[in-house]
């Protein structure tokens, strides 16, 4: 499940954020720079890098829409429209009845609309706006879906690792993409981005529709009735109960009054606007400010993301290392890699902020800071199936509501500070705001976050205390 669910992850992603590297084939870069020339020639900043051979305006490619910067911020930010509205019943649903087919249904709906965005570029950027408010719908659910099936599957003392497994798909998934999207781009054109990765999508679906089922107790393949019980004892239940009980209802008001759920809120939000900025935006300053090839940006892109996806590997192996040994419990887990991920990532866009068009110090520290990031998979991204497994998908789904927030406005906020002022001034002023949102994640879930199980997950059929459950070893459990 979780090896198959990274890989669905991962096709997610990598449709987030295989626009923004087509985007520099796909617009006429001579036009928009001649209208920006015309419009602010007398305010016109000298700080744009210049490189020798490595890159620069000249070797760009010219593609056939005349879409200005703000433009192509509406269009980038426009998947956030689809992927706001979804997840809250995309979460319910999943819980209810299926998140197996939530999610496939997801990866499904991202690579009809992937094959059919050129036919809608063509016709009118308002039409590329729709497949994306497409994708946006079917990424929506995605999240919540996982979380169900983590709650369901994984042992609490294997949360941190699983979850690990199922979210560091993102980063391989942005990985592939960049690398892919910009080799794609180069040499066979920007519409062969899409045509490529939406029919190689559609092969998961299949593979996840065979291999993979709702829960341990209905799988049928590739698991044994001892891992069914195992897994079923670990997690307070049995093989009998576990279907047939009751789906209970949401308690809205006690989860609005937990400052545990409040601490995961905030974190989500402001660490999501440095996460898009970053993945959004990475590959449009390494283009026009570091001034690299289409191909270089691809892979230059990518390679962050791949440092991101082994560091997530490696860290929530310590860190569960750590609490099997009792070190330390889950909460104070979470808070370390929560931390991790906020706090170099802010350091880290201060120092690119100040290193000019120094380009090796500059991918330097963004890629040090993107690798850092991924901290968050085993933080506060797996705080949600601590505090309230019951309710795990639906509370994904409101805290990455909110974090959605920030995917529509990080695009349209850095298309308004940099048009007609693409200059490394305009992206220190970005910078520093992720920076201030850094701070504020920080605070907020030192202070308040936990991974105690709260009181309101009670639904009358588990008997286990609500403790620091993922620092149990797994075989402890049947003695419990």
């Amino acid at each position: 499940m979780a090896i198959t669910g990274s890989m669905g992850l991962a096709i997610v992603y990598g449709f987030k954020v295989n626009l923004s590297l087509a985007m520099g084939a796909m617009v006429n870069h001579t036009f928009i720079e001649s209208q920006e020339n015309k419009t602010s020639d007398a305010e016109k900043h000298v700080s744009v890098c210049v490189h020798e051979g490595g890159g620069g305006n000249a070797t760009r490619i010219d593609g056939p829409f005349q879409w200005d910067k703000s433009t192509q911020g509406l269009i980038l930010a426009s998947y956030f429209l689809g992927y706001l509205v979804s997840q809250l019943p995309g979460g319910r649903v999943a819980e209810l009845f299926s998140a197996r087919w939530v999610m496939n249904g997801s990866v499904m709906l991202n690579a009809v609309a992937a094959i059919l965005s050129p036919v809608a570029a063509n016709l009118h950027y308002s039409v590329l706006i729709l497949m994306r408010i497409a994708q946006g719908l079917g990424g929506g659910v995605t999240f919540p879906a996982m979380h169900v099936m983590i709650a369901k599957w994984a042992p609490p003392n294997e949360r941190s690792i699983l979850s690990s497994i199922v979210y560091a798909g993102t980063s391989l998934g942005t990985v592939i993409s960049t690398a892919l999207s910009g080799v794609l781009a180069d040499q066979l054109g920007w519409e062969s981005v899409f045509y490529v990765e939406g029919a190689l999508s559609l092969i998961w679906c299949f593979g996840w529709a065979f291999l993979v089922q709702d829960s341990p107790q209905q799988q049928t393949r590739f698991i044994t009735r001892e891992e069914k019980e195992l897994i079923a004892n670990s997690l307070g239940k049995s093989q009998s109960n576990t279907e047939n009980t009751p789906k209970p209802p949401v308690p809205v008001m006690k989860i609005l009054m937990s400052p545990p759920f409040w601490a995961i809120l905030i974190a989500h939000v402001c660490s999501n606007f440095g996460w898009y900025m970053l993945l959004i935006e990475l590959p449009i300053f390494m283009s026009d400010i570091l001034q690299f090839k289409m191909s270089e940006n691809g892979l230059l892109t990518a390679m962050p993301y791949l440092c991101m996806w082994l560091f997530t590997m490696v860290l929530s192996k310590i860190l569960t290392i750590m609490q099997g040994k009792k070190w330390i419990s889950a909460t104070v887990s979470r808070k370390i890699a929560t931390l991790i991920a906020s706090f170099i990532p802010m350091v880290c866009l201060i120092c690119v902020s100040y290193v000019g068009c120094n380009r090796g110090l500059a991918v330097f520290y963004l890629t040090v800071g993107v690798t850092c990031i991924g901290g968050m998979f085993c933080g506060f991204l797996s705080n949600h199936v601590d505090i309230a497994p019951n309710f795990a998908g639906t509370l994904v789904a409101i805290t990455n509501t909110f974090a959605t927030i920030p995917g529509l406005i990080v695009p349209v906020f850095v298309g308004y500070v940099t048009n007609g002022n693409n200059t490394i001034e305009a992206w220190r002023i970005v910078f520093f705001v992720t920076v201030a949102l850094y701070i504020v994640e920080i605070l907020a879930y030192t202070i308040f976050g936990t991974a105690v199980e709260q009181s309101w997950n009670k639904i009358g059929t588990s008997t286990h205390k609500p403790e620091d459950q993922a620092a149990v070893p797994l075989k402890q459990h049947d003695k419990l």
